[in-house]
């Protein structure tokens, strides 16, 4: 921290107080799940949206909830179904009369993505007509309807859920959809005793209250803060070369991905590794960020990036396997990454 400028040491109090806030609150409701509440708080302050799978009962939908009433923020649920068309989430214009002129009017009536958080709901329950809806509105923070284009508000962030196990009358998000939210978090079991306390907690009369930390203007602020954070040449290089070696028949991509992946990740899996590696090296307090910051977010990031092949499935294998022995077999001290032979090809690639 002591190289840090003043400004950027007092942006640092201001974050990782935020976030310690945040945190405090959301664990009164929220039993555990500590990695996932942190990586949502990251793509919070990053700007990104977040895709979150797990089975029933997991409380993603309360955890998202539960972070919108720590926020100063509007919030909207949206509950995905196979029926949901377009106009139902991005608002539609309607036909009135004007009682000064006697003329009739379109007037458009906003939709529920002109709120601040949203929360997609069984997101794979829709169709791909609405799923480009959201996707505009995603990419874009944009809505078009008719020939007029709306501007969505500020900050605006997309907390979307779906379910793993039943995939009947499902939608599977396209490759291009899931490449716009920074992370796809897993929601994993509880331990016996979060489970243990999540039982005792929610079978009493105690109610708990969360209380507003930020306001929209101070979610803002942390995010151009995220952005001020110095990053080494070498820990771009780092994020490059894990990014860089999930791409199938390239120079230097290790054997084992020609053999389990039909596809690699884009470009902006390296841009959201940098941003989540300098948004976690804040709430760690740090003024730069590491190879472990990033080490730590490829996960996230790569999982729903890379797609398996039928050789890959036929042998148990999983993007996250694949994903975890990328980060093993990468070095990620400067000296020894760039004197990687194989890697050198995938730098001049």
């Amino acid at each position: 921290m002591s190289d840090a400028s003043p400004d950027l040491e007092v942006s640092m109090g201001k974050l990782n107080r935020a976030y310690d806030q945040l945190r405090d609150q959301m664990s009164k409701i929220i039993v555990g799940q500590s990695e996932v509440i942190e990586q949502l708080l990251i793509a919070m302050f990053s700007k990104g949206h977040v895709l979150l799978e797990g089975v029933p009962g997991l409380a993603k939908t309360l955890m998202i909830s539960t972070l919108a009433k720590t926020l100063k923020l509007n919030f909207a649920r949206i509950q995905f179904t196979p029926d949901l068309m377009p106009a139902d989430i991005t608002g539609t214009d309607v036909l009135q009369e004007n009682r000064e002129t006697g003329q009739r009017e379109f007037r458009f009536i906003q939709g529920p993505l002109f709120h601040n958080v949203i929360l997609a709901d069984e997101i794979n329950r829709t169709p791909p007509k609405t799923q480009a809806a959201m996707l505009e509105a995603m990419q874009e923070r944009q809505v078009t309807v008719g020939q007029v284009r709306h501007v969505l508000s500020d900050p605006f962030f997309v907390l979307a859920t779906q379910n793993p196990i039943e995939q009947e009358g499902t939608y599977p998000l396209p490759e291009a959809q899931q490449d716009r939210f920074m992370f796809k978090v897993d929601v994993k079991y509880p331990t016996y005793e979060e489970e243990k306390q999540i039982a005792k907690a929610t079978t009493s009369t105690h109610v708990a209250e969360v209380e507003p930390v930020l306001t929209g203007e101070e979610v803002i602020e942390l995010q151009q803060i995220v952005r001020q954070v110095p990053v080494s040449d070498h820990v771009v290089d780092y994020a490059l070369a894990l990014v860089r070696q999930t791409r199938i028949t390239q120079p230097g991509v290790p054997e084992f991905v020609n053999e389990w992946l039909s596809w690699g990740a884009g470009p902006r899996a390296v841009q959201f590794l940098l941003l989540g590696g300098k948004a976690r090296a804040l709430l760690y307090g740090r003024s730069h960020v590491s190879t472990e910051d990033v080490a730590a977010l490829a996960l996230p990031v790569l999982r729903h990036r890379i797609v398996t092949n039928f050789s890959a499935e036929s042998e148990g294998i999983t993007t996250d396997k694949v994903v975890d022995r990328l980060v093993k077999e990468t070095p990620a001290k400067e000296g020894e990454l760039t004197a990687d032979p194989r890697l050198a090809a995938i730098f001049k690639a």
